[in-house]
C-alpha cells in the first residue's frame, strides 16, 4: 500500500493526552504501594506520591486548557482520586504511618456516597464542589508529605502530613454529605 492509499482516521474522542495522564495516574498506584510496603526506597516513594498527586491537577488543567474534555475524562478522574487516596491510605495505616480511623472514614464516606450514587444517578456525574477540591488537594499533599516524611530526618513533615490527613478526613465527611444532598435532591446533573 503506497502512502496515496492511506486516510488519515480520526482519533477517538477518547484518546487524548489529558486521559493518558489519568491513566498514567492509575499505573502509579501499584508502585507506590509496592514501595511503602516493602519499606524500600522512601524517597522513591515519596517522588511518586508526589507526581501522583500531581497528575491530578495536571490532568484537568490540560483537559481545559487543550478544550480536550471528554466523558470518559469525567468519569477515570474521580475513580483514579479515590483508588489512589484508597490504596496509598490502606498502604500507609498497614505500615503505621497514619491512624486506621482516618483510612475508615474516608473508605466510609466514599462507600455511602459511591453506593448513593449508583442506585440513584447511575448514569450521572457529581458536580464537584468547592470544599470536595480543597479536600482532595489537602488529602493529596498529606499524604505526599507522610510519604515523604518516612525519609530519615524528615520526621516534621510526617507530623505535618498526619494532621493534614486527619483534617482531610474531616473535610471528606462535610464533602460527602454535601454530595449526599445533591444526590438526594436530585442536583447531580
Amino acid at each position: 500500500m503506497n502512502t496515496k492509499d492511506r486516510t488519515l482516521r480520526p482519533r477517538p474522542e477518547w484518546w487524548t493526552i489529558p486521559n493518558l495522564v489519568t491513566v498514567i495516574r492509575f499505573v502509579l498506584i501499584v508502585p507506590i504501594v509496592a514501595l511503602l510496603l516493602s519499606g524500600a526506597q522512601p524517597i522513591t516513594a515519596a517522588t511518586l506520591t508526589v507526581l501522583f498527586g500531581a497528575t491530578d491537577w495536571v490532568d484537568g488543567f490540560l483537559a481545559r486548557r487543550l478544550g480536550q474534555e471528554t466523558r470518559l475524562g469525567e468519569i477515570l478522574d474521580p475513580i483514579a482520586d479515590r483508588l489512589g487516596i484508597g490504596c496509598l491510605g490502606i498502604a500507609l495505616t498497614i505500615i503505621g504511618a497514619i491512624p486506621w480511623s482516618v483510612i475508615i472514614v474516608i473508605l466510609f464516606v466514599d462507600l455511602i456516597v459511591g453506593s448513593v450514587s449508583l442506585t440513584r444517578h447511575r448514569n450521572h456525574q457529581l458536580s464537584v464542589t468547592w470544599i470536595g477540591k480543597i479536600r482532595t488537594a489537602l488529602i493529596m499533599i498529606s499524604a505526599s508529605a507522610v510519604t515523604g516524611g518516612l525519609i530519615p530526618g524528615m520526621g516534621l513533615v510526617f507530623l505535618i502530613g498526619q494532621v493534614g490527613l486527619v483534617v482531610g478526613a474531616l473535610l471528606h465527611i462535610f464533602a460527602g454529605v454535601g454530595y449526599l444532598r445533591q444526590l438526594l435532591r436530585g442536583d447531580a446533573p
